[in-house]
């Protein structure tokens, strides 16, 4: 599952892999924005955890649940 996470002010955004699933990425993300948590924490398939403060927060972008391809099509 890829993640990228667009901060405020800054042009650069934090992407990596992650073995999470796209529901449990999402409910994260609510729950961190909801609560009066203030920070994200997020895992890569790595396993480097990823602390992002809530109100730093510009969006977060989940990707597609696929296996990536490998070779040429024709």
């Amino acid at each position: 599952m890829e993640i990228r996470i667009g901060l405020q002010n800054t042009s650069r955004d934090i992407s990596f892999e992650s073995k999470q699933t796209a529901p449990e990425i999402e409910k994260a993300v609510e729950l961190a924005i909801s609560s009066d948590s203030k920070q994200l924490k997020l895992v890569d398939d790595k396993g480097r955890i990823f602390i992002v403060p809530t109100n730093a927060l510009a969006y977060v972008e989940i990707g597609a649940e696929e296996a990536r391809r490998v070779g040429f099509i024709a």
